[in-house]
């Protein structure tokens, strides 16, 4: 496995890292806990030590399925969490709003490190920015945690430029995470330069749009209950048929550098940036095993001209998230 620098002072992670939430929550039942915590382990046996997780993923569950799998490997892994959401008391909704008030960041950070076992977070994003609570006090607060020694480094979630420079002024920013794939590029216009100006490196979630780059669903293909993809405008039956070009773009290169659909993707962006880590999530051992196989996947510069070329050409349908969800983002 290839490793990769955060930026110019983060630490050196996989190439491709590991999103976990989906083990706990999101897309339906929840998978065999067991079953996840062999996938985590397999894992690192295989090379990745980035792994994504959050206090609100369950909540708490994934942070406590991650802090079990990766005990025996603490030495050779970087964990990321995030704090930022207020849960809701009734268990009624997984969150009700944020919440980045400094003691209530505090209070989480001490909650994750117990459910993952650790002695410190590696990795502690703000997972949406909070408009009720300058950035600053939000920094200060993650700069107070790091002074203590229970955080390592900093981070943001779907920041928008002018939030990353107020909160680096005060603590460096490590990472900033935010979703970024072929046919998610917001972060190309004002957010990926100001990182690498700042030397911040970057972690695009959802890198393999939410499973649809890799070609296994269609305009038919049908959510389980408790998926949210099916609340998602990007993924009604007509956006799904409207977008396929994208997919269809992927798999004919995919063709030529005998590798899937979602290798090309992941491919494309580690071909962006060397600070850029993607975090695909799975919960099968085979599609690990392809998302690692990214890695040996070499695009030239011929290629990434032709794919840039044709998907420019290609208009992607539906907003990616609901109109409640898009407005926690890019603040």
């Amino acid at each position: 496995m290839h490793t990769r620098r955060l930026g110019t002072r983060g630490p050196e992670v996989s190439a491709i890292g590991l999103g976990c939430m989906g083990m706990t929550s999101s897309y339906g039942p929840a998978p065999d806990r067991q079953e996840m915590i062999s996938l985590l382990r397999t894992a690192v046996e295989l090379g990745v030590t980035f792994f994504d997780t959050a206090e609100v993923y369950g909540p708490f569950m994934n942070e406590e399925l991650v802090g079990e799998a990766l005990a025996p490997f603490r030495d050779r892994v970087v964990i990321a969490t995030k704090f930022g959401f207020e849960l809701d008391p009734t268990g009624e909704r997984t969150w009700v709003g944020v919440d980045s008030r400094p003691e209530h960041v505090k209070e989480v950070a001490e909650g994750s490190l117990k459910r993952l076992n650790i002695d410190a977070i590696d990795l502690f994003y703000q997972h949406r920015v909070d408009p009720d609570v300058p950035i600053e006090e939000v920094a200060g607060a993650v700069r107070d945690l790091i002074q203590e020694g229970k955080v390592r480094h900093f981070g943001l979630s779907e920041a928008a430029a002018a939030t990353i420079r107020r909160a680096h002024a005060v603590q460096p920013v490590t990472a900033v995470q935010s979703e970024y794939s072929l046919w998610t590029r917001d972060p190309e216009g004002e957010v990926l330069p100001t990182l690498e100006e700042l030397g911040i490196g970057f972690v695009p979630y959802s890198p393999l749009g939410r499973g649809f780059l890799t070609g296994k669903m269609d305009e038919t293909t049908t959510f389980d209950s408790g998926d949210f993809r099916a609340s998602l405008p990007r993924f009604t039956p007509e956006a799904r048929k409207a977008n396929q070009s994208l997919v269809d773009l992927l798999r004919t290169i995919g063709e030529r550098k005998q590798a899937t659909p979602a290798q090309i993707a992941l491919a494309w962006l580690l071909a962006q940036k060397p600070w850029i880590v993607p975090i695909p999530g799975t919960t099968k051992r085979e599609r690990l095993e392809e998302n690692i196989g990214a890695t040996g996947v070499e695009l030239t510069s011929d290629d990434l001209a032709e794919i840039d070329r044709a998907a420019s050409q290609i208009r992607v349908e539906g907003d990616r998230y609901t109109q409640d969800l898009e407005r926690m983002t890019g603040r």
